[in-house]
């Protein structure tokens, strides 16, 4: 399962957490993100260990949002050492998702 985090966890958990990440900023009541949701779950489950898989619910968590200009969703940005790497804005295959993940390990 891909990492529920939180304005208050985001620098733990992704920031300092020494592993690449992917951080999914989605909302409930956006029908992308629900396209893009399982997507994003199946690549957490193949990375654990591996690779932070996360999720960023935009709506309960406006300052990372804000923090890192998230203004489309689905964003899919990508870390490396606590940095912003890579992004995806909207609905993107499997493939090209799990590329970019995999470019950071």
């Amino acid at each position: 399962m891909a990492l529920e985090v939180t304005d208050t966890s985001f620098e733990s958990e992704i920031i300092n957490s020494g592993k690449p990440a992917m951080v999914d900023f989605w909302a409930v009541w956006c029908g992308p993100c629900r396209m893009v949701g399982p997507v994003v779950e199946e690549i957490a489950g193949e990375y654990t260990g591996k690779a932070v898989v996360a999720k960023v619910d935009v709506d309960t968590n406006q300052e990372v949002a804000a923090k890192y200009g998230i203004r489309n969703i689905p964003t899919i940005l990508y870390f490396k050492n606590g940095e912003v790497v890579d992004k995806v804005v909207g609905v993107a295959p499997k493939e090209q998702l799990v590329a970019k993940l995999e470019a950071l390990l």
